[in-house]
């Protein structure tokens, strides 16, 4: 008699005490609100069970009341649902930002002014030249040499380097072509030394080119053609002087 009433009492008892607790649902695209998603991942952050929407987008999960599921694919942002009840669920994901939809071109119009030349567009042209390494007033950019004012900077260097030469031979020449110098060759004095040196000093083109310079061998031959000289022609000519306003 006992254990019937044991069994009446257990086919009384609701069915939910023997069935385990489960949710299910559909997954859907947020902005097609009519596809299915497939493969989405539906995990239970309480009991760590997980699994996969079907075809359908469909899923069943074991879950409870206060779960918390989490949804996620590849190229949708991840989702959390917090069960407040195990009603089926219709969830919508969003796609990711950084997922880019193909864009098919059917057609294309180019605009032809794109392709018209500016009509206040400056002539290019190239410059080019050797070296400009260290030289001012040239610019170097992406690659390409521009001369600027180049071949006046690169004149006004050659005549500084040609006076700084004659300097150098005016020094040599004032150094050794002294009045001792001079007179010890030729054994003049006073006036007519001076006059000599005057009228035959070595000019510097000629010491320049004749390197090294023989300063005794010229003042000897200038000597012997000062001699030649008639006394009224053995002086410098004078230099005019300067009228007065």
């Amino acid at each position: 008699m006992l254990k019937k009433l044991l069994f009446a009492l257990i086919l009384m008892a609701p069915l939910s005490l023997w069935a385990q607790d489960v949710v299910s649902g559909t997954v859907y695209d947020f902005e097609i609100k009519t596809l299915p998603l497939q493969e989405v991942n539906v995990k239970n952050f309480n009991n760590n069970q997980s699994t996969k929407t079907k075809a359908s987008g469909n899923f069943s999960l074991a879950a409870k009341i206060g779960d918390v599921l989490e949804f996620s694919l590849n190229g949708y942002h991840k989702d959390t649902l917090y069960l407040t009840n195990l009603s089926p669920k219709t969830v919508f994901l969003p796609g990711s930002s950084t997922s880019l939809k193909e864009v098919k071109i059917l057609s294309a119009k180019i605009n032809p002014t794109i392709l018209a030349p500016d009509p206040e567009a400056k002539e290019f042209k190239r410059v080019e030249a050797d070296d400009y390494k260290g030289k001012p007033n040239v610019s170097r950019a992406g690659g390409l040499k521009l001369n600027l004012g180049y071949g006046k900077y690169k004149e006004q260097q050659a005549k500084v380097k040609d006076l700084e030469e004659k300097d150098q031979y005016e020094n040599e020449i004032n150094s050794v072509f002294t009045e001792a110098y001079v007179s010890d060759l030729v054994k003049l004095k006073g006036q007519e030394l001076k006059d000599f040196m005057t009228m035959y000093r070595p000019p510097v083109a000629t010491v320049q080119s004749n390197r090294p310079f023989d300063y005794k061998y010229y003042t000897v031959q200038a000597y012997h053609k000062w001699l030649k000289l008639p006394p009224s022609q053995r002086k410098p000519p004078q230099v005019p002087r300067l009228k007065k306003n």
